[in-house]
């Protein structure tokens, strides 16, 4: 495996490369990062070149000056694409790396050809908050009105109280970006997608539900849904075999 560095919408990037054949590039997840997705480049390096970006503020990529968005993310794969000089290639995301690649077949023309599109545990739908959710956004908006302008070290007390793991372990540039992403909504983007696309999910999925899959199997015009028993949002990690097989059969189809 090679691992380097790129120049990306003006960050330095850490990305590895492995493999001979078609170019396949991998999108990793929020807060993942490359050793993560080892043995997937390990089982599909065989028949592909297989890429694996870090995303910005994840292992030894470069945190970004401000708040990134989704076409940011997006725009940067784009780059590192072009950069690489990949012509034809396909794209497996996981999780905010789905998201981005929806954003990037969806934003407007590319310079390069997508065959196929693997799906795993992708964000992209925003969830509608559950009742403890809810109670805790009025908790902290109460005590704003409540306390007026809070101090920003008791705001912090707060927002890590009532914040999501990832929310509260991100720097707060990090968290202005988690948050750009997380509001929105891109299902009306699914049927955009012209490319086929296999939509692996596990059955126990806490962070992007099953329901989320199948939502996007019903959006995407050429798309069939795999689900996964006891399996969770990594549910390559878990269920590594059949999820080998299952890509390799849909990539040589």
């Amino acid at each position: 495996m090679i691992e380097d560095y790129c120049k990306l919408i003006g960050l330095r990037i850490h990305y590895a490369k492995q493999g001979k054949g078609t170019p396949l590039l991998i999108l990793a997840g929020w807060g993942t990062t490359i050793p993560v997705y080892q043995s997937l480049m390990d089982d599909l390096s065989g028949a592909h070149t297989v890429y694996c970006l870090e995303m910005p503020g994840c292992g030894s990529s470069e945190e970004p000056k401000r708040g990134l968005t989704s076409d940011d993310y997006a725009q940067l794969v784009k780059e590192f694409i072009t950069k690489q000089g990949i012509k034809e290639l396909s794209l497996l995301g996981h999780s905010n790396g789905g998201r981005t690649v929806i954003k990037l077949l969806t934003s407007g023309k590319i310079d390069f050809k997508v065959d196929k599109v693997i799906l795993t545990g992708c964000a992209g739908l925003v969830q509608t908050k559950s009742t403890s959710a809810e109670f805790k956004t009025k908790i902290f908006k109460a005590g704003k009105k409540v306390f007026g302008k809070l101090s920003p070290k008791l705001e912090e007390k707060i927002k890590q109280h009532v914040g999501s793991d990832d929310y509260r372990a991100a720097t707060p540039v990090m968290r202005e970006t988690l948050v750009n992403l997380v509001n929105e909504d891109l299902r009306e983007e699914l049927p955009k997608i012209k490319q086929p696309c296999l939509l692996i999910w596990g059955e126990n999925d806490e962070q992007t539900p099953l329901a989320d899959g199948k939502l996007m199997a019903e959006l995407i015009p050429d798309a069939g849904l795999v689900v996964l028993p006891n399996s969770s949002h990594f549910a390559f990690l878990e269920n590594r075999e059949r999820f080998k097989t299952i890509i390799k059969t849909f990539l040589e189809s």
